[in-house]
């Protein structure tokens, strides 16, 4: 029993076509995941799940192992992430595989370090806890954020804070969306980033969601930037 790594990359994408093999400085965007955690040395196998013979193709040239062509039950754009891993993990114990902690790593995460990866699984390791996975702090203390009303305006969400200062109030933290560490032995108990959950602290200026057209513009240029240093 070892470590696995999975990185999900379905084929179809509305937003950015081709988004996880869309070429970023250089070579495709899944390579960077792909290539980091082949560097970590932390796993024993490296796949991708993916239902695209082309994303097969370019993942494998790569390094990374494509066991199978994910069914298209399984490939939907609102299809959710876990079905996608217990088809990946019942795949394997078919084989005769078994694994005691997986690691699952976005096919789009081109500022993943191995540091990380591995401070996550040092982490999980010292702890009983269910998962391990990337965070970075907010920008900007949420409890002073306010929506746009129908009609145009403005309402926020805890008046009460207006006049409190920033640092006043408490840091909050959002998913990183790079990789998340799961004990394959434990059970969740608690909502995924919940009490059973630790987090690893990932800098700002190594996150970037790529969602968008202009997610991905700003992803090149941070990307220039930090490698530019």
């Amino acid at each position: 029993m070892g470590n696995l790594a999975l990185i999900p990359a379905r084929g179809g994408s509305q937003r950015i076509p081709n988004k996880n093999i869309r070429e970023f400085h250089g070579q495709p965007i899944i390579a960077y995941s792909i290539q980091t955690a082949l560097q970590s040395k932390l796993f024993d196998k490296v796949i991708v799940s993916t239902d695209s013979e082309v994303i097969a193709d370019i993942a494998r040239s790569y390094g990374a192992i494509v066991p199978f062509i994910r069914p298209a039950s399984l490939s939907g754009s609102n299809m959710a992430l876990e079905p996608v891993i217990e088809h990946a993990l019942d795949f394997l114990s078919l084989q005769n595989e078994s694994y005691k902690y997986l690691c699952t790593i976005l096919a789009t995460a081109p500022f993943l370090r191995t540091e990380f990866l591995r401070e996550g699984l040092k982490k999980l390791c010292d702890s009983e806890a269910y998962m391990a996975f990337s965070v970075t702090s907010m920008p900007f203390p949420i409890q002073r954020t306010f929506k746009i009303t129908n009609n145009g305006r403005c309402e926020m969400f805890w008046p009460e804070n207006f006049n409190q200062r920033s640092q006043e109030l408490e840091e909050a933290y959002q998913d990183a969306g790079q990789f998340y560490w799961r004990r394959l032995s434990a059970k969740l108990t608690d909502v995924p980033f919940g009490a059973q959950s630790i987090p690893v602290v990932i800098p700002r200026y190594l996150v970037q969601d790529i969602d968008t057209l202009e997610d991905w513009r700003r992803a090149e240029i941070m990307y220039e930037v930090i490698n530019r240093v």
